[in-house]
């Protein structure tokens, strides 16, 4: 989902810098602002007592995150972090919720957006509790071929095995050992140690 920066800026957002692994919020604060990236990639995330993460999910150039909280008055449920230096657009949530009033087709847009994401949090909440690491794996790598990619050639796959970990809810041995299992299949490639799928 992206507004037009022109818009935004006519209703007073400014774009602010953040340095790669500098927090932009925090699980628990209120929402201030809301965010799209111009440039960068920004992470959410939650961690738990052991430092174990939980990525909620990446997001790129052009897209917003951390939307509902504003629109429901609640703290937000996981924490953000730059991945790269990151220029983010924000404005007020006061200033955003009247841009919104104005513009009636950008709240068709949030809600078809609320409802991918919402589809895809199911998935995933399927996927922890039923499926085998492979399946896990290949639905992490179809989900990002499907968002970056090109289903008729391999792409390279621009996560760590940690962060891999970190999305599908398994240990790093775990994906390491389910991924030259599915290179014996030739389910994935794994040259110079890049993935490719």
């Amino acid at each position: 989902m992206q507004i037009d920066t022109d818009i935004l800026i006519a209703w007073g957002a400014l774009a602010k810098k953040y340095k790669k692994n500098e927090i932009i919020f925090l699980e628990g604060d209120m929402p201030r602002y809301y965010y799209q990236i111009i440039s960068g990639k920004v992470k959410m995330f939650n961690t738990s007592n052991e430092t174990k993460e939980l990525t909620q999910g990446i997001f790129v150039d052009g897209e917003s995150f951390a939307e509902p909280p504003i629109f429901i008055d609640e703290t937000y449920p996981a924490s953000s972090i730059a991945v790269s230096d990151t220029v983010i657009i924000r404005i007020l949530k006061e200033r955003f919720l009247q841009l919104l009033d104005e513009y009636p087709a950008l709240q068709k847009k949030f809600l078809k957006l609320f409802s991918e994401r919402i589809y895809d949090k199911s998935l995933l909440a399927r996927e922890l509790v039923c499926n085998s690491p492979e399946e896990r794996i290949k639905n992490f790598l179809n989900h990002h071929k499907k968002k970056f990619g090109n289903n008729s050639e391999r792409l390279h796959v621009d996560f760590t095995r940690q962060e891999i970990a970190n999305f599908t809810g398994l240990r790093v041995e775990t994906v390491i050992r389910t991924l030259q299992k599915m290179k014996a299949k030739n389910i994935v490639s794994i040259l110079n140690k890049k993935l490719y799928y």
